[in-house]
């Protein structure tokens, strides 16, 4: 698949569509950049209409104006929301939407509100409304404070004149209101080829809050941090994006057949045989079948299910199994075991608490999500949940304490240690034989007819699997 037709072009709060003139000049026309002015911006700065969904609108008009064949979404910091939303709609299929190819997030504003401290929120608030000098200097410190290295002069100072051009009901809106809107349960996970790019000098929507909060949302994404940049690359470094975007388009994110664990051809003719159940072998079916790499969460959100995929894969690590995802059906379907911890919430509602204590906890103790984190640094927070000793602080979202931290764990390991002994792979690596205890005809076990005729110990029967590995008992 070749290159988009056309980009259409969304910058960050307080650019304009000048932002993307020179990255345009070095893509010199292939693909062809369209950049939109989002209302309240550059030559819209007095058009209306500040929230996600209403700048959404806007940018579909001028999609369906020009109607591309095939078209890419290159969001910048508030624009790569508004691109998300975009890419929600066009995945489901809306009128004028339907030729997106590429979703190209830079510094992106993830669905979910944006990780930005109050008292910078508050600073950034405080001078859009005063006087013109007061109102120039901070528009200079914005610009500077948001480069890894100081631009140009002239490249600064158009920046400095974008910003001043904003209307500052734009930008009060996006500060108080559209960069806190939670997008992502409805947004989910998008199946288009995704390319995140970030600064690595980038203080809030840097490589780890692209990791944490951008990546759970895209089933097929490559990320880049670019060295040097903070959080202006299309203005810092045009030459080195528009190579990344054509590196992109040359060799986008694979959506090959997804993997499963294999089932041994021994044990998959156990499973065809008249020795299982037909409804047993139906389910035993449906666990053997690749999971989606695109599943879209229910119970959880696409965050909380990739903090629930690193804990799982420390728990019980077993490739091309998405026991995560498995869960969360469960979870959603209202079905368990029976019984919970009398001081835990409802499973969902536990799952949902813990995994943001968690990650509230990695990020106290580390200073980053726990999806970052090495393995080692995660089987301590862990560990620490075994023992009812983790620190839980709720100034940075955490929602259990220490000792229903333990209940949860406690109820995530058996979860996992179910969820891999049900796969046929698992029964075959114990050789389980107890599927061919009957299969859809009754009667007496007699020759021919299924059922166990050798009882003792250490007495298989013929058909009976072995296990995979030495040691295993039957």
């Amino acid at each position: 698949m070749s290159e988009p037709d056309v980009l259409f072009c969304l910058h960050f709060l307080g650019g304009s569509a000048r932002s993307w003139e020179r990255l345009a000049r070095a893509l010199d026309g292939v693909p062809f950049c369209v950049p939109v002015d989002l209302p309240g911006f550059g030559d819209a700065a007095g058009t209306t209409g500040y929230s996600v969904a209403a700048m959404a609108d806007h940018v579909a008009a001028r999609i369906r104006t020009r109607a591309p064949a095939r078209f890419g979404l290159v969001g910048h910091s508030m624009g790569a929301k508004v691109a998300l939303a975009l890419a929600r709609r066009s995945e489901d299929g809306e009128p004028g939407l339907t030729g997106l190819t590429d979703l190209i997030l830079i510094s992106g504003s993830p669905p979910s509100p944006e990780p930005i401290p109050d008292e910078r929120r508050a600073k950034m608030l405080a001078w859009i409304d005063a006087d013109p000098e007061t109102r120039r200097r901070e528009a200079r410190a914005f610009v500077t404070a948001n480069v890894g290295q100081p631009l140009d002069a002239a490249d600064e100072d158009r920046a400095v004149d974008d910003v001043l051009r904003a209307a500052p009901a734009a930008w009060t809106a996006w500060l108080k209101s559209g960069g806190r809107e939670d997008w992502g349960r409805w947004i989910g996970v998008l199946r288009t080829p995704a390319l995140i790019l970030a600064g690595s000098a980038d203080a809030d929507l840097g490589e780890d809050a692209q990791a944490a909060l951008m990546a759970p949302h895209l089933a097929h994404h490559r990320r880049v941090t670019v060295a040097g940049v903070g959080h202006l690359l299309p203005l810092e470094r045009p030459a080195i994006l528009a190579e990344r975007l054509r590196a992109h388009f040359g060799d986008r994110p694979g959506q090959a057949d997804p993997d499963a664990p294999a089932v041994p051809p021994a044990y998959a003719a156990l499973i065809d045989s008249e020795r299982v159940n037909s409804r047993l072998r139906e389910a035993l079916g449906a666990r053997a079948a690749p999971d989606d790499p695109a599943y879209r969460p229910t119970a959880l959100d696409p965050v909380e299910l990739a903090i629930l995929r690193a804990a799982m894969g420390r728990v019980v690590p077993v490739p091309n199994l998405d026991l995560a995802a498995r869960l969360d059906r469960r979870l959603a379907s209202g079905e368990g075991d029976g019984w919970r911890f009398s001081a835990l919430p409802p499973d969902a509602d536990a799952y949902r608490a813990a995994l943001r204590t968690l990650d509230a906890a990695a990020r106290a103790a580390h200073g980053r999500p726990f999806v970052i984190l090495g393995g080692n640094d995660q089987d301590t927070l862990l560990t620490l949940c075994e023992r009812a000793e983790l620190t839980v602080p709720d100034m940075l979202g955490g929602r259990l304490d220490a000792d229903r931290m333990r209940f949860w764990f406690e109820d995530l390991r058996a979860d996992a240690v179910r969820l891999w002994l049900g796969h046929p792979a698992a029964l075959a690596r114990i050789g389980f034989s107890g599927i061919g205890a009957g299969g859809d005809r009754d009667g007496e076990i007699a020759d021919g007819l299924p059922g166990f005729r050798a009882v003792g110990l250490d007495s298989p029967e013929a058909w009976e699997p072995r296990a995979a590995y030495e040691g295993t008992a039957r």
